[in-house]
């Protein structure tokens, strides 16, 4: 009986561990998947949800299983329908297979509910369900009703829907509560103040997500309060003005285990701090773009001293209160745009910053500097667009913000200075430039003068240099080629001299933006080895000679601007290979020179304890610096930056004096917004090429000595918006007033006495048929740029000229008249005898015959 026994055991163990070592998903769980399918785009990437018997669905894209008992415990089925799909209603019952499923996400599906008798009351046998994500939907109040019988839930996001009101989600008294639900996600939706009265029944509540919804006024705090596990509270983007309490009139928020806030976009006064002074363990506090203003009464809410991150930007305060230097746990501090004014002595004591901004308020800059000098952690400072602070008579201003910066040890280590827009002159501070740690530069805007120093070279960590628009002199100092440089902007200044072995093998140059200065001498040819260059300005310089082929082996270029030069010689034809493949846009040239995650932001400034930290993003790298540059298109200059300079293309070569045809290839140009050929000696036709340039939004090719038709092919262009080709030699039709080329008036054409049709005024001839330009031949091609008519006419006029010359002399001139006259008669003599002689010898040979 016992060795029965233990076999039947041996049996059952051997049993369950084949049993757990199964190789495939369970096949009752598959066939569940396969009748999911349908419910979703054939678009998505859903192909291997294929119904093969023993097809292992744990490999099928969005499904996630237990490596151990290989059930199905993740179904990611977001974003699975398209845009224009219409609104649907989903059986949640068909989830009821995957007993062990922990996460479910059905984000931006255009779900309008559940089918009836079949929505999330369904779902109560999941009892490991801890994920679930319906954000980006278009449900209504009516999902609510059932969802408390989710009792395992953990983490409920139901942001951008159709909610509105108040949130009811305990169900009947017959369902289980929320009670395990930690992570609440309401944003983007349209739920009023009252739905803070039903927090309290979400006991384990520890982040709510409230931004962008319709609280506004008042709005009582009593049911915050009882959310005693609560760490973080979003709030934004709302109408709030004030938080009170109505139970017991009490404003204050008791929630002690409190450690981010965020109340910015909303209108709260300055009465706001006054309910916050008991948040004792809060780390992170945005009250940034509200109705903050005069001076702050900082009475109990300074105590706040495990505070890590503050936000008080763009609000209309005054006055730096001298308590804010007990919040030394501060790491991030922004208080720009507002209208502080005096210097920075509260902020003395701030010795764990990280981050500074002060940009955009009425700060005594250089002066207030000196109050910063024991920051010795600081890595970033933004104080553009602040007050000059002119003192010290006899020295000047750049001497002593040197002076003061240099008894500064501490910013020695900074990575990032900003103090562009502020008015600054004086000479180049050199000890800037021996900054060993220093990634970005912006000293743009101001009035700084005399040459570039040569410690520029030892920047070895540059990343970002912006110098534009100062009056800098002299050259580029040869030796300054940074390894690791991105972008370079020198523009606006008086810059000369050719352009040596500056930035020389700077493989990973982005952008390079030399725009209005004075500088001489050719394009270098080295100018192949910036391999990564994606934005080329030298436009309004003296260059001169050719354009170099070397350009055409840069193949990330999208935008080029070598226009006001002296540049001569033909276009290089290899121009048309920019856009082979995808390389057109390779190296990314927008979002500054970092690339920071959000984790990689909560390490850098030692706050990775905080969970889904909101930094400021103009505070950090990829987006206070962020990658703006100047490009003329459409008659007009403008300013690209973001994502839009990710995909912006051009080349403008106007003002030069270039020579020869346009090249057949740049029709290869299929991706290019803006052509530019204006204002040079071009000759030859109007390539037919150029009907490929499907993306193509402005063409002008105006002021050469084109000559030929203008290609009809052109009328397929549909994102044209601006074209000419006025002031040429063209002739024949003008296309067809049609798509787009049916908005150009008579400005697009005039200056052509050969062109006809509208929008000119000159009709076409119903027999006259436009002048053919054959382009089989160079031989034919220089035969067709002949025009018979003008050439008729001009011999005209030259043979008529010739003839009233001679007239003209014989009149003036009687001795020239008198030998004209002689030598006429001579020939006339001549020719009568001549002729006499020849009629009687014919006779008399015809008697004699």
């Amino acid at each position: 009986m016992m060795e029965s026994k233990w076999l039947w055991i041996l049996f059952t163990v051997l049993l369950l561990e084949g049993w757990l070592c199964t190789d495939a998903c369970w096949e009752h769980e598959r066939i569940a998947l396969l009748q999911l399918k349908p419910f979703f785009s054939p678009y998505i990437d859903l192909n291997n949800w294929v119904e093969v018997k023993g097809s292992d669905c744990c490999q099928w894209t969005r499904v996630e299983c237990n490596t151990t008992t290989r059930r199905v415990i993740g179904l990611s089925l977001d974003f699975t329908r398209r845009r224009n799909d219409q609104y649907w209603y989903l059986n949640a019952s068909l989830f009821l297979p995957f007993k062990e499923l922990k996460s479910l996400s059905l984000e931006a599906n255009g779900i309008a509910g559940f089918v009836e008798n079949e929505g999330f009351e369904s779902l109560s046998g999941l009892h490991n369900l801890e994920v679930l994500d319906l954000s980006g939907n278009s449900l209504k109040n009516d999902i609510l009703v059932h969802m408390g019988s989710l009792s395992s839930l953990k983490t409920l996001d139901l942001g951008s829907n159709k909610l509105k009101g108040t949130v009811h989600l305990q169900g009947n008294e017959t369902q289980l509560k929320l009670t395990n639900l930690e992570v609440l996600d309401l944003s983007y939706n349209l739920f009023s103040n009252n739905t803070f009265a039903f927090l309290p029944e979400l006991s384990s509540l520890k982040t709510l997500y409230m931004w962008s919804n319709q609280l506004q006024g008042s709005i009582d705090i009593a049911g915050l309060n009882n959310l005693i596990n609560l760490k973080k509270l979003e709030l934004s983007w709302n109408k709030i003005e004030s938080l009170q309490s109505f139970q017991d009139n009490g404003r204050q928020l008791k929630l002690t285990h409190l450690e981010e806030l965020d109340l910015s976009g909303n209108l709260f006064n300055n009465s706001i701090f006054a309910s916050l002074k008991g948040l004792s363990n809060l780390k992170s506090l945005r009250i940034n773009y509200n109705k903050l203003k005069g001076s702050i009464d900082m009475k109990g809410w300074c105590d706040l001293r495990n505070l890590k991150q503050l936000d008080i930007s763009v609000n209309a305060l005054q006055g730096l209160p001298s308590c804010l230097g007990n919040l030394t746990s501060l790491r991030v501090l922004d208080i720009s745009d507002n209208q502080f004014t005096g210097n920075l002595t509260p902020l003395a004591n701030l010795t764990s910053l990280k981050f500074l901004s002060i940009s955009r308020n009425h700060f005594q800059v250089p002066l207030s500097f000196i109050s910063l000098a024991n920051l010795t952690d600081l890595k970033i400072l933004l104080s553009d667009e602040n007050k000059l602070d002119y003192i010290w008579m006899g020295i000047t201003l750049l001497e002593r913000y040197l002076i003061l910066i240099v008894l500064m040890l501490g910013f020695l280590i900074l990575s990032d200075i900003d103090i562009s827009n502020n008015n600054l002159s004086g000479k180049l501070p050199r000890w800037i430039w021996n900054m060993s740690n220093l990634n970005s530069l912006a000293l743009s805007n101001n009035h700084f003068e005399g040459s570039i120093p040569m410690e520029l070279c030892n920047s070895g960590e540059l990343l970002f240099l912006d110098l534009s628009q100062n009056n800098l002199s002299g050259s580029i100092p040869s030796c300054f080629n940074p390894p690791h440089i991105r972008h370079v902007h020198l523009s606006g200044n008086r810059l000369s001299g050719p352009l040596t072995g500056s930035l020389y093998n700077s493989s990973s140059l982005v952008t390079l933006d030399l725009t209005a200065n004075n500088l001489a001498g050719n394009i270098p040819e080295w100018i192949d080895t910036l391999s990564a260059l994606s934005v080329l300005l030298l436009k309004a310089n003296h260059l001169e000679g050719r354009i170099p082929v070397q350009l055409c082996k840069l193949y990330s270029l999208s935008i080029i601007d070598l226009s006001q030069n002296k540049l001569s010689g033909p276009i290089p034809s290899c121009l048309g290979n920019l856009t082979s493949g995808s390389s057109f846009y390779k190296s990314s040239t927008y979002g500054g020179y970092y690339s920071f995650s959000d984790q990689d932001i909560r390490k850098y400034i030692g706050m990775e304890t905080i969970t889904d930290l909101s930094v400021p993003s103009h505070l950090y790298p990829s987006g206070y610096m962020e990658e703006w540059i100047e490009f003329t298109t459409k008659r007009g200059s403008y300013r690209y930056g973001g994502d839009i300079l990710d995909y912006m293309s051009g080349i403008d070569l106007s003002c030069n004096k270039l020579t020869g045809q346009i090249p057949f290839e740049l029709g290869n140009l299929s991706e290019i917004h803006s052509l530019n050929f204006s204002h040079n000696k071009l000759i030859g036709i109007i390539p037919s090429s150029f009907s490929n340039l499907k993306q193509i939004e402005s063409l002008d090719l105006s002021y050469n000595n084109l000559s030929g038709t203008i290609p009809v092919q052109l009328v397929e262009l549909n994102f044209l918006e601006v074209f000419s080709v006025a002031h040429n030699d063209l002739s024949g039709k003008t296309p067809e007033r049609k798509a787009q080329f049916g908005t150009f008036d008579e400005s697009s054409y005039e200056g052509n006495p050969l062109l006809c049709g509208p929008p000119l005024h000159n009709n076409c001839s119903n027999t006259d048929s436009p002048p053919t330009v054959s382009t089989e031949s160079d031989d034919e091609g220089e035969d067709n740029l002949l025009d018979m008519s003008a050439f008729c006419v001009s011999f005209l006029i030259a043979f008529v000229a010739v003839l009233l010359g001679i007239f003209s002399s014989l009149c003036i001139n009687p001795y020239w008249r008198k030998t004209w006259f002689s030598f006429i008669e001579d020939c006339i003599t001549t020719c009568r005898f001549s002729i006499v002689g020849n009629v009687f010898e014919l006779y008399i040979f015809r008697r004699n015959a």
